[in-house]
């Protein structure tokens, strides 16, 4: 790994291995032969030991480096004066028992050891704060353009009166409410794929921020540009192909309730599509957790687009329940966050539209003015520029969490932070993380 924002896998990535983790570095180990000759082969149960040369009370503690997890002189089947593996050294005597390990090393805004998921969320919010200029124009920049795309498209092209009409109306003919779903999903498609551009230019810039920010080193928009725009568009064919192979799970699933719909059982196939496409639904989410790290794999590591689906896969591999429970968690809270500040403006919009509530709520959101629309739009810019960098970051710190984890990444890091000596004694992990 350097010490530019984005790193290279180190080697050939471990987890691409049989074996899926690899070991944290070599630790001393007792002789293969036995234990020495006055040292006894019966050793009390682990953590139900006491070092040696401190048996009763009163007794001066060794002094640290000397007893305790990754000290001298001490541990099941160690003698003394032998290293004994485990935790860093330093954790020692701390009024006569076993004292914590040594706190990790934290360059940036993380430290560098398995995360919890408060440190995860933590690690997220202070990249926001600490680069705020960097990470907040990007967001601002990227939320107004989004934004103003999306308000134009709705006061000037998807004008879904009609279709909204049709929709609450009981005596709708078929193809009148067929069309008026065709016309309702275009809409949806397009506001999405404006959204999808937004989302892809922000995972590439706020990705960059982000590595550089457990680093603890700044860095600059244009500086963010230039080491993303390589991978800019094999990250594109990735934003499109996630939400594409989701929506063709829940189609597939649909598909044979739709075909028995058309045959003319209307009921049973509307029964039967409503199963497959929870059906399709249920497999989509699975897929996306699993995926759902592809994109700092691929812009981090240099990776191609099959290759970063299939790093994700195998960091993902035993923790999906993990991961899929931090990022709902990070959405929930980041959804929470953005309604607080689109309510009031959206109240704002409906009683300056001059139709009033009642009027809104009967006609819908399809027969709003220019009023309304600028206003909520500039709640959603607000709220979409505290949104993206939370989101960005919670994905690129899971990602480094896990490679930690399974690939001893953090000594990567740590040489690329400067940190000298990094290694020699292994930080504790987190404990319930």
């Amino acid at each position: 790994m350097n010490d530019t924002p984005g790193w290279a896998s180190p080697g050939s990535a471990p987890s691409d291995g049989p074996e899926g983790e690899t070991p944290r570095p070599a630790e001393p180990t007792t002789p293969q032969d036995g234990p020495p000759s006055k040292w006894s082969k019966e050793q009390p149960p682990p953590a139900q030991w006491s070092a040696p040369g401190a048996s009763g009370p009163g007794q001066t503690p060794p002094p640290p480096g000397q007893g305790g997890h990754g000290g001298w002189g001490g541990g099941p089947g160690v003698p003394p004066g032998q290293p004994r593996g485990g935790w860093g050294g330093g954790g020692g005597w701390r009024g006569g028992a076993w004292g914590m390990p040594p706190a990790a090393a934290k360059p940036g805004v993380i430290p560098l050891r398995p995360l919890g998921i408060g440190e995860i969320l933590d690690g997220a919010v202070s990249t926001m704060r600490t680069y705020w200029r960097t990470v907040l124009g990007i967001s601002l920049t990227v939320a107004v353009v989004t934004e103003v795309v999306i308000v134009l498209l709705q006061g000037l092209v998807l004008k879904s009166q009609t279709s909204t009409d049709a929709l609450n109306d009981p005596s709708a003919t078929v193809d009148e409410l067929t069309t008026a779903m065709v016309e309702t999903l275009r809409d949806s498609s397009v506001i999405l794929l404006v959204s999808l551009l937004g989302s892809f230019v922000v995972t590439a810039l706020l990705t960059m921020v982000t590595s550089r920010a457990v680093l603890g080193k700044p860095v600059t928009t244009g500086e963010a540009w230039r080491d993303a725009r390589p991978q800019l568009p094999r990250l594109l064919g990735l934003t499109f192909l996630l939400p594409l192979l989701a929506a063709a799970l829940v189609t597939v699933g649909a598909l044979p309730g739709i075909l028995v719909t058309v045959a003319g059982a209307s009921a049973a196939g509307t029964a039967l599509a409503l199963l497959g496409g929870l059906g399709g639904l249920v497999v989509a989410i699975w897929l996306m957790v699993r995926f759902s790290l592809s994109s700092p794999a691929l812009m981090l590591e240099k990776q191609s687009v099959r290759k970063a689906l299939g790093r994700s896969a195998k960091l993902v591999q035993g923790s999906w329940w993990r991961v899929f429970g931090i990022q709902l968690l990070a959405a929930i809270l980041v959804n929470i966050v953005v309604s607080i500040i689109l309510i009031p403006f959206t109240a704002v919009a409906v009683a300056l539209s001059g139709d009033g509530v009642s009027s809104f709520l009967s006609s819908g959101v399809g027969n709003v003015g220019w009023t309304f629309l600028i206003i909520t739009g500039i709640g959603s810019v607000i709220g979409s520029m505290l949104a993206f960098p939370i989101t960005a970051g919670v994905t690129v710190l899971l990602y480094i969490d896990l490679r930690i984890r399974r690939e001893a990444l953090d000594l990567e890091l740590a040489r690329a932070a400067g940190i000298q000596d990094y290694g020699s004694h292994n930080p504790g992990t987190t404990p319930g993380s």
